[in-house]
């Protein structure tokens, strides 16, 4: 039997993705860094902020973030946790965040990061299923939680629960990008082949306040610049599986058709694929 297994653009078996939240003035410093070494990172901003332009002016979110290929997302509009308000409040937060980002900037704006605490699913599933509810309603199409963090570097299996492999702050951070970076997901038993993904968040201010970018600049030249990985933003990420996850395939899957925009790449039994968009191909017996 054969195993089909996504795989990034050019093939590739790992990516990186970056998620940063609040927005300050510290945010530049940080993307004069990661710029460097080909990061995508996206930035959870808070609606209020974007509006009264404090602490960046939408010109310099403009121009360092959209402009060199970053993501801006929701992070509500006052930054309120969501499973601690009424769901309308929640939805308000929501609605209310988009709109201040898309108008100011122009961009239709469908991932979030959820601000302040992080509800828990195991612990509170019923107000999880209520703001999932209303967050697909709302056309979010992710939501980043937060820890427990881990070393297992898988895509999400629910994307309204979506669980960073790391804070920067981690203490086994390091061993982590070590692991990840010397990982072959073709030496791993057949089944575990799957696509990996490097997934870290945090503040930017937090490299101020403890003044330490050096640690930054550590992670970014062990986890930057390598050939073998794809280097995108969240929302990069989500639209890429769930291109994926659009094939079709004929009753025997010898044969694939890509219905979506983007060129997507898989793995047959150690062959690698490209069916590029809107293009059907045939899969070697």
């Amino acid at each position: 039997m054969k195993y089909n297994f996504l795989r990034f653009p050019g093939g590739k078996e790992k990516a990186v993705t970056l998620s940063y939240d609040d927005g300050s003035k510290y945010d530049l410093k940080f993307l004069e860094i990661i710029n460097q070494y080909g990061f995508k990172c996206t930035f959870n901003l808070m609606g209020k902020n974007v509006e009264s332009e404090k602490p960046l002016s939408q010109a310099a979110i403009r121009e360092n973030m959209l402009a060199k290929g970053h993501e801006i997302a929701v992070h509500g509009y006052n930054h309120r946790a969501q499973h601690k308000i009424r769901p309308i409040e929640g939805i308000r937060e929501i609605v209310d965040c988009r709109i201040a980002l898309e108008r100011a900037f122009g961009i239709i704006v469908r991932g979030m990061a959820f601000p302040a605490e992080v509800v828990n699913p195991s612990l509170e599933p019923e107000k999880y299923a209520r703001i999932k509810h209303y967050l697909e309603d709302l056309e979010v199409a992710y939501a980043r939680s937060a820890r427990p963090d881990n070393d297992r570097f898988e895509l999400p299996e629910d994307w309204y629960n979506w669980i960073p492999t790391a804070h920067h702050d981690n203490p086994q951070i390091m061993e982590y990008i070590d692991k990840f970076v010397n990982l072959d997901p073709s030496e791993l038993y057949v089944t575990k082949r799957t696509p990996k993904l490097f997934f870290m968040w945090g503040h930017c201010k937090e490299f101020e306040r403890k003044q330490n970018w050096d640690h930054l600049e550590e992670i970014c030249r062990s986890l930057g610049g390598r050939d073998d990985v794809w280097y995108a933003t969240n929302i990069e990420i989500y639209d890429y599986v769930q291109a994926y996850r659009s094939l079709r395939y004929s009753v025997d899957a010898a044969i694939v058709f890509n219905p979506t925009l983007l060129d997507v790449w898989f793995d047959v039994d150690g062959v690698l694929y490209c069916v590029k968009s809107g293009e059907t191909i045939t899969i070697n017996a």
